[in-house]
């Protein structure tokens, strides 16, 4: 019996710190997004060209939806803003890179494989169903709103 309870009191203290592995994800995410991001905004003509080429509708308008999505993305994931709102277009943007670029090289990202985007896909997906974590603006706004509410 006393392991079992060791290992409970263990399950507890751990499960205080739920907050860090959603603040990681967050900032891991917004470093990623980052990089994409400035290079079609530094390009953009070469992805919509690269749009084209690929055959996808409206290039030019897909290309600034994909640049601003994750540029937004970007700030939004670093501040906790926003967060569950701003993982759905993410999501759509790797579920497009995914079966627009990725897929047909197979999933090793060694070989442009798509497993680099699923990890995102599957990041976001964490982020869109546990929240930002404590350490967000978004979980300040709620604990503000919360305080207001009672007085």
């Amino acid at each position: 019996m006393k392991t079992i309870e060791k290992y409970h009191q263990l399950v507890e203290v751990i499960s205080k710190a739920k907050w860090l592995p959603l603040l990681l994800l967050r900032l891991i995410l917004a470093y990623g997004f980052f990089g994409p991001a400035k290079m079609k905004w530094s390009n953009m003509d070469g992805i919509i060209s690269w749009f084209s080429h690929m055959g996808m509708p409206m290039p030019a308008l897909n290309a600034y939806l994909a640049a601003s999505t994750e540029a937004l993305g970007v700030i939004l994931l670093f501040l906790g803003l926003g967060t569950r709102i701003i993982t759905i277009p993410l999501m759509f943007v790797m579920f497009v890179a995914i079966k627009t670029v990725h897929w047909q090289h197979g999933f090793a990202a060694g070989d442009n494989g798509f497993e680099i985007p699923l990890y995102y896909l599957l990041m976001l997906l964490t982020l869109f169903i546990m929240g930002p974590g404590k350490i967000s603006l978004d979980s300040l706004i709620y604990s503000f709103r919360k305080k207001r509410r009672t007085i």
